[in-house]
């Protein structure tokens, strides 16, 4: 599986720290910025991730920000991505096997770092369960291509 990561600069040490996860659990990634704490404008970095999501150059993206709510808002304006935001494993699980979430956002400000990691792998690991949810997931497809014309 390949995984897009990006973080501005409010998730910069959120980012450093998932990165390690990743590199421990043996997933491909690519970081796609910030390289520092300097201030940057959230939706560019979201923006690069979901638009290599879309493209089907990775699997997944994981994108920090300091609440992680701006960086879901900018990426969902991409139709194709169903960013999720999640600060508890239960929310992880339920965004994959319910709602295919192919981008995870965190806060940097509202987990730490021992959390955002199960969250990380466990949002990883998750399959979508299909069926029922596959009927809801494809409702907000319709949503976008309605809106999107």
């Amino acid at each position: 599986m390949r995984v897009a990561i990006a973080a501005d600069h409010g998730g910069f040490q959120l980012k450093k720290e998932i990165i390690e996860c990743l590199r421990a659990d043996g997933f491909e990634y690519k970081d796609f910025g910030t390289y520092s704490e300097e201030s940057v404008d959230y939706p560019d970095l979201a923006l690069a991730v979901a638009e290599a999501v879309k493209a089907g150059d990775y699997d997944r993206g994981i994108i920090c920000c300091g609440t992680g709510i701006g960086v879901s808002l900018a990426a969902n304006k991409v139709p194709g991505i169903r960013a999720a935001l999640c600060h508890d494993t239960f929310s992880a699980r339920c965004a994959r096997e319910h709602n295919d979430a192919n981008i995870l956002t965190l806060g940097q400000r509202v987990i730490g770092a021992g959390l955002a990691a199960e969250i990380v792998r466990i949002w990883l690991n998750t399959v979508f369960a299909g069926g029922r949810h596959a009927r809801r997931v494809e409702k907000i497809a319709q949503i976008e291509a309605k809106y999107n014309k």
